[in-house]
């Protein structure tokens, strides 16, 4: 083996090391939600964006915070209210006086969008035309101020919380706000014996030190390995099947037919083979397997699959239609895989 292979070697090694570290470091924190914490750590990986939900006390801004501090990035939170306007977001330029000179120009003061890791709390708390000032940031990692664009530092990550749509004071994101996020990540309550355990070390005079883990630039290290991580044809030949089949007019999957209105769009394939090679490297190996894809296919299409009317009045989600295509469509490439 050459010098330069060695070296590479131990690269890889190394982070895959650190991403372990940096999973055991966040559950001296949080107790639990092991699925939660792996599906955050696939979209730092994947270099996208987070949409958590899930009732009040559950530990998603905690879990957030625990993250950004065990990683050596620059953090920012951002409540949202339904008061808050996009500027406070953005930023917006002010009014300032050449002391030599005595001209006054403008000069734009970036907001806390200026950041490497941003906390979105509770995103649905104000209105769809302050939630619509995220886009451009989460699309090209740039914002437009008056005309003149400013890039934003990499790696960038905005990890969004929200309460259910079914709570008073809440308004639903609009679909292409959606789409931007990578994963939607559905946090439910923990078992009698995580709750147990939550409650002893949350009453108690000790309290975890958290130490910072890995920086920016092995994170965009590991972002450039996971375009590296293999997939197979046949595994791309089933996520495509996959995708398409969500769309009512392009599938003879009656549950679709019957409860779909939109399709997911080619955007959920490319999300659904980045986070399951992301998946792949967090799980020390270089190549994915079908049950990478299982994993993150609820968090890739449940926010990108649209029901209608009737799927709702008989209480059907898209994670029913999901596990359904999984199911499908698996038995299908059975053979080829």
């Amino acid at each position: 083996m050459t010098t330069e292979l060695k070296a590479a070697e131990q690269s890889v090694q190394e982070i895959i090391q650190k991403l372990q570290a940096l999973k055991q470091e966040i559950q001296k924190v949080i107790v639990g939600q092991e699925e939660t914490i792996d599906q955050l750590l696939i979209t730092f990986l994947a270099g996208g964006h987070a949409l958590l939900e899930g009732v009040p006390g559950l530990a998603k801004t905690l879990m957030i915070r625990t993250l950004s501090e065990a990683i050596d990035l620059r953090f920012r939170r951002i409540q949202f209210t339904p008061d808050l306007m996009p500027s406070d977001i953005i930023g917006t330029e002010i009014l300032e006086e050449d002391h030599a000179t005595g001209k006054r120009f403008f000069k734009f003061n970036k907001g806390p969008i200026f950041a490497n890791i941003i906390l979105a709390d509770e995103i649905n708390r104000t209105s769809p035309k302050t939630q619509s000032a995220l886009l451009e940031a989460m699309q090209e990692f740039e914002v437009t101020y008056g005309g003149v664009t400013y890039p934003l530092d990499k790696p960038f990550f905005i990890l969004a919380t929200q309460n259910p749509i079914e709570q008073a004071g809440t308004f639903p994101l609009p679909e292409a706000q959606l789409d931007r996020f990578l994963l939607y990540v559905k946090i439910s309550y923990p078992t009698a014996d995580e709750e147990r355990s939550i409650l002893e070390s949350t009453t108690g005079r000790r309290s975890a030190t958290i130490r910072k883990i890995i920086d920016g630039n092995k994170i965009l290290e590991a972002q450039k390995l996971v375009r590296e991580i293999h997939i197979s044809p046949d595994l791309i030949s089933l996520v495509t099947d996959l995708v398409r089949s969500t769309r009512p007019h392009q599938t003879e999957v009656k549950m679709v037919k019957d409860w779909v209105r939109w399709g997911a769009g080619p955007r959920a394939g490319q999300a659904m083979i980045l986070t399951a090679k992301a998946r792949a490297l967090l799980m020390g190996r270089f190549a994915v397997t079908l049950d990478d894809i299982r994993h993150v296919a609820l968090p890739v299409l449940r926010h990108r699959v649209l029901l209608n009317f009737k799927a709702e009045a008989e209480g059907i989600t898209a994670d029913h239609v999901t596990l359904h295509l999984i199911d499908t469509i698996s038995a299908q490439h059975k053979k080829a895989l």
